[in-house]
């Protein structure tokens, strides 16, 4: 796989983490054929999932129905890397100039 996708979320609270935790398990079932979900972390205020993929703005976009159809309702920031660099290009929102996974 050539990039990494994070898919970010405002949480804080074990509800934030098992509710994310589910959506995890959702992304696991439901990329099988473009993407590898490639684990979480939890802190600082974020949960970050992390994709493995060729086609980060198609997998972006199958992800964000998926959360939307999960009733997610923690604020999402979405960006991917190249897996050997450190910029991100960011995906969601539009309106967002910065991105980084703490």
């Amino acid at each position: 796989m050539k990039y990494q996708l994070v898919l970010q979320f405002a949480a804080d609270s074990t509800e934030d983490f098992d509710r994310l935790v589910t959506l995890e398990d959702r992304l696991i079932q439901e990329m099988d054929d473009i993407a590898t979900v490639d684990g979480h972390d939890f802190g600082s205020g974020e949960f970050n999932i992390f994709l493995l993929t060729d086609d980060p703005t198609t997998v972006f976009g199958k992800a964000h129905g998926i959360v939307i159809n999960q009733g997610v309702h923690n604020a999402m920031r979405s960006a991917y890397r190249e897996m050997d660099g450190e910029d991100y290009v960011v995906l969601w929102p539009s309106s967002l100039t910065e991105f980084s996974v703490l």
